[in-house]
């Protein structure tokens, strides 16, 4: 089983790039069906992103980034060197899906991804809005079409 998960905030502008792709996917599937892959729109919820994960052998995740890059870029990261236990909380907002990462493979064990891709889109604008910069949707039909193609070969 493949799962997709796209993560962020809608009413952030760039934010909400990795939801919005998910979305798009989710489209796509319900016309071109493909049993063996699922799409979840997690929004900001990282312990959600642990549970959906649970049982597949592949994951992708997709999230707008904030590194200082050139907005638009994309970073295809394997999904090992981004997993970072959280510190000690008792508030869920703060556990992420990196931390879902982590917490999932020690958790579930072999009943969690082995193959992990995180696909991180560089934002330009992260204010309060509905809509992407135009260089941000750009990089998410890229996405878009590199992810479908991932479906098609599987």
């Amino acid at each position: 089983m493949l799962t997709i998960i796209g993560c962020g905030n809608l009413n952030r502008s760039d934010d909400a790039v990795g939801v919005l792709i998910a979305q798009r996917l989710q489209k796509y599937l319900a016309q071109y069906p493909h049993s063996h892959v699922q799409v979840y729109d997690c929004g900001t919820a990282g312990m959600e992103v642990m549970f959906q994960a649970k049982g597949s052998q592949q994951l992708i995740i997709i999230d707008a980034s904030s590194t200082g890059s050139q907005p638009g870029a994309v970073f295809k990261v394997p999904g090992k060197e981004l997993e970072d236990l959280p510190e000690p909380s008792y508030n869920l907002h703060d556990f992420r899906w990196d931390h879902a990462l982590a917490a999932g493979r020690k958790i579930f064990k072999k009943d969690f991804p082995q193959e992990v891709i995180v696909y991180l889109i560089e934002a330009k604008n992260l204010d309060f809005g509905l809509e992407l910069s135009p260089i941000i949707q750009h990089s998410a039909d890229l996405v878009f079409e590199e992810i479908t193609t991932i479906i098609r070969q599987r």
